[in-house]
């Protein structure tokens, strides 16, 4: 009685926390479509931190903080979880899933206490700039002896990072992780359809995020690392770069429309 009624509280906490993530993952996209066709709205920020004045904004906006800061505690709760247990699905108990897990762990945990800082009127812990972190570590980090390949190092694993993201999303390997045997042949394919526009889309900007690292460790330069904002802010500069931009941002928001599809449908 007591292992269901733990198993059910940990099924509460990762779905809620998978609909979190969806919901920051949305209202970056929706933030970026703006900033796409020139509404910057004061030069708003496209990263978690723009998505929390967002919501801060919104009736019972404080409220709202609170239950994603709690909800994200609750998918840090989950992964560890899965490092002890080894987790669900066919890579259950493999190293990789293990460790995996535990750096979800590590990333949602930091996620919580930032959404909760800013929650309760630190603004600088949850919606700071992720440029001018970005800047300010990497400008520490060529500071150190063997600093410039540390960040080139660091950055070209990013964009590893993100090419395996595209091609884990493209090749749909996140059914892995899914009841698939319980969707009908529709939600089958909403699902699909949204896993591999989110996760090519966000594929993508993590490698060209990193590949901003790169140049910024090969010419010294903190100034030329980027973080997710001005990522972002970089695709309106190409051709037709507004367009690209609106698809980018756009694939972000569907990132978090599979995060709401896998609320319901994670194999736990």
């Amino acid at each position: 009685m007591r292992r269901a009624a733990d198993g059910t509280a940990m099924a509460v906490a990762a779905r809620s926390g998978l609909a979190a993530r969806g919901l920051i993952h949305v209202l970056v996209g929706v933030i970026a479509l703006r900033i796409a066709f020139g509404g910057d709205g004061g030069r708003q920020q496209a990263d978690r931190g723009g998505a929390l004045e967002e919501l801060a904004d919104r009736p019972l906006g404080v409220a709202m903080l609170w239950a994603v800061g709690a909800a994200l505690a609750g998918m840090a709760l989950w992964r560890l979880s899965e490092v002890v247990s080894g987790g669900a699905g066919p890579r259950a108990g493999r190293p990789s899933k293990r460790v995996g897990a535990a750096a979800q762990c590590v990333f949602y945990v930091f996620l919580s206490f930032s959404v909760l800082a800013y929650a309760v009127g630190s603004r600088g812990s949850g919606s700071g700039s992720s440029d001018r972190s970005t800047q300010d570590v990497t400008a520490r980090a060529l500071r150190w002896p063997d600093g410039q390949w540390l960040v080139g190092v660091g950055g070209a694993a990013v964009v590893v990072i993100g090419v395996w993201m595209s091609v884990r999303a493209l090749r749909k390997e996140f059914r892995r992780d899914l009841r698939t045997e319980a969707m009908s042949p529709m939600a089958r394919r909403i699902t699909d359809f949204f896993g591999v526009v989110g996760g090519t889309a966000q594929g993508v900007v993590f490698a060209v995020a990193g590949g901003f690292a790169v140049v910024a460790a090969a010419r010294h330069r903190p100034g030329e690392a980027k973080g997710v904002d001005d990522t972002l802010r970089s695709f309106r500069d190409l051709p037709a770069g507004p367009w690209l931009l609106a698809l980018i941002a756009l694939g972000l928001a569907a990132f978090g429309v599979f995060s709401w599809c896998g609320a319901r449908w994670q194999r736990l």
